[in-house]
């Protein structure tokens, strides 16, 4: 089967800025953590949420050997080897 691709990325870079006086590691990268614990869980879940509106696109996290920490790979399938159904949407 004859297959292309197509790759787009979308990055965030988190920064965070601090007083002149302060030590470093103070809070425990505490700020992170907002992000991984609230922020892009529900990033990551209105983004689903939207994709799965597209029937026509399968959609799925594909895991290359990086830490979920660092980088999530979502892909988009579409399949024109199967009969494609008559669809009004």
């Amino acid at each position: 089967m004859y297959q292309e691709e197509k790759t787009f990325t979308l990055r965030f870079n988190l920064e965070a800025s601090f007083p002149d006086d302060y030590e470093g590691e103070e809070d425990n990268q505490a700020w992170v953590r907002e992000w991984e614990a609230r922020i892009k869980p529900d990033l990551l879940k209105v983004l689903f949420e939207s994709l799965r509106q597209h029937k026509s696109w399968q959609t799925h996290v594909r895991n290359r050997g990086k830490s979920p920490a660092d980088e999530i790979e979502i892909v988009l399938a579409r399949d024109f080897s199967k009969p494609q159904g008559f669809s009004l949407s």
